[in-house]
């Protein structure tokens, strides 16, 4: 029997998690740097917050920084995990950015030595995986401290993906690692666990690939925001919209709709691209045994729209309220497309 879901009940339940919350948390800081953007350059404008990383030209290549912290109380009640994580997020921002990930620092503060040598443990476990320099870091050990972690990473990207590349008419897609499992109760979807490294390396370098081949030209992974809150992250930059049909979704047997769009899969990655490049993007995830659907189209009105069988229902309109605030959408963006790219 089909599975029934109320549309409307399902995304307002959505819009009210404290992953969403927490997104929209961002936007004050974000105003202030939107409104730089008047005086930049394109390639200053790689550089500020809205994209996975920051994005640096050097010469015939980007250099790609970013950060990630994780909660205190993921790093008390799961140390290993949290470090392995630590890791495995930045990879993936860097992945986002048709990058390549090259090292890594951490930065932690911990009352007890057993728990941050696991924490220790999982990030040199998820760095020897991906084929990462641990290059040092900050420890901070002492009596009354809280379990924290920071991890930083760098990575090169040779053709960038960016959401200041997103626009009206390009076709929206989700890639996912359905061969995984769900972490305890929790929205984190683990596809690493007993797979080997170069295969994790071998479906990671699938975007790289399709970026330097100029079949794609933007993309975000999928966070703790979700599937539609990571969307709209890939969207706000922009000002774009889009149509979304949720039963095209690549989805494992049984998972249920509220899980599902709230998932944070240690593989998961929301992509645009042109109408003609559609059939080679498929396959390139395909020959890695990764399932890539085509699951909408980007509109000009800032509206994420979706539909799931015969019911349709608004999720958000970024015209009338900012997501995290990192749009561009006032700025002369036309120019900023793969085919153009300066380096």
């Amino acid at each position: 029997m089909t599975e029934f879901v109320d549309l409307s009940t399902l995304l307002e339940t959505l819009r009210n998690t404290p992953a969403m919350r927490a997104k929209q948390a961002i936007q004050q800081p974000a105003a202030a740097i939107g409104a730089a953007g008047h005086s930049l350059s394109r390639e200053q404008l790689y550089a500020l917050p809205g994209d996975d990383t920051a994005a640096i030209a050097c010469g015939e290549h980007f250099q790609l920084l970013a950060i990630e912290g994780m909660l205190p109380a993921f790093v008390e009640v799961a140390p290993w995990f949290a470090g392995w994580s630590a890791v495995m997020a930045n990879v993936s921002d860097i992945t986002a950015m048709g990058g390549r990930a090259t090292a890594v620092v951490n930065a932690y503060w911990h009352h007890d030595d057993a728990a941050a040598q696991q924490m220790l443990a999982g990030i040199r476990a998820a760095c020897a995986a991906y084929g990462l320099l641990l290059a040092g870091g900050h420890t901070s050990l002492a009596s009354g401290h809280p379990g924290a972690l920071a991890v930083a990473i760098t990575g090169i990207a040779h053709t960038l993906l960016s959401t200041l590349h997103v626009a009206p008419g390009q076709v929206i897609a989700m890639a996912v690692d359905l061969e995984g499992v769900w972490h305890a109760d929790s929205p984190y979807w683990k596809a690493f666990e007993g797979v080997p490294a170069e295969r994790l390396r071998s479906k990671l370098d699938v975007l790289p690939r399709l970026a330097e081949a100029r079949l794609l030209h933007a993309a975000k992974d999928i966070s703790n925001a979700g599937v539609l809150g990571s969307l709209l992250m890939l969207l706000e930059a922009t000002g774009c919209g889009a149509t979304i049909d949720l039963s095209a979704l690549p989805r494992p047997p049984g998972a249920e709709w509220l899980r599902w769009l709230q998932v944070f899969p240690s593989y998961g990655f929301l992509m645009t691209l042109d109408e003609r490049d559609w059939p080679q993007v498929q396959s390139a995830f395909a020959f890695e045994g990764v399932c890539c659907a085509r699951i909408g189209q980007v509109t000009a009105d800032g509206a994420l729209r979706t539909r799931l069988g015969l019911q349709q229902a608004p999720f958000w309109n970024l015209r009338e309220q900012a997501f995290t605030g990192f749009s561009y959408s006032h700025l002369d963006l036309s120019p900023l497309n793969l085919a153009q790219q300066e380096h």
